[in-house]
């Protein structure tokens, strides 16, 4: 690979319409309730790759975590954000991410893509998953939605914090 490299952190992360209720005060012998939205608990992911560098977070939102999904997501994060810059991807062992299908995608970008797996359950090796604790606990614990499309607004804003360099909600990782 031929000048800039980008060293890009990627992963999934499961948002629920649950409440996610963190640490909070209450007095003694009283517990905080909060009333449930009417209906089941609905599932969406966020598959995303944060840029070392830049500390950007480039992303995409679907219903179901597979190979299909992660390929469209590796296609915009190759094609659209990194387009000609070499790339360094740092991923953990899901099953979707070793599939054949996964790897035969990336073997059409093999000049310009490395990528680098972590080894098995050492997830804290991985920043992102840092910025998706930081996602939760900014984005929606402690918080009622009063709609599933409130939640996932009220996280799109806190995924387009990130890449905004001045904003107080961006999470800033140390290169030192």
């Amino acid at each position: 690979m031929d000048g800039e490299i980008e060293l890009l952190f990627v992963d999934e992360s499961t948002i629920t319409t649950a409440l996610d209720i963190r640490a909070c005060w209450m007095k003694r012998g009283e517990q905080k309730r909060l009333p449930a939205p009417p209906g089941s608990n609905a599932f969406h992911h966020i598959i995303g790759a944060l840029n070392w560098r830049t500390q950007d977070v480039s992303y995409t939102m679907t219903t179901v975590k597979n190979s299909e999904t992660f390929i469209e997501f590796l296609e915009l994060l190759l094609e659209q954000d990194y387009p000609d810059q070499g790339v360094v991807l740092v991923m953990d062992n899901a099953p979707y991410h070793r599939s054949k299908e996964v790897g035969a995608m990336l073997s059409l970008y093999a000049e310009r893509v490395l990528v680098h797996w972590l080894p098995p359950y050492c997830a804290t090796l991985n920043p992102i998953e840092r910025f998706w604790k930081h996602l939760k606990d900014v984005a929606k614990a402690n918080t009622l939605f009063n709609s599933t499309t409130q939640m996932i607004e009220n996280i799109k804003a806190l995924l387009f914090a990130q890449n905004e360099i001045d904003n107080p909600l961006r999470i800033r990782f140390s290169h030192d």
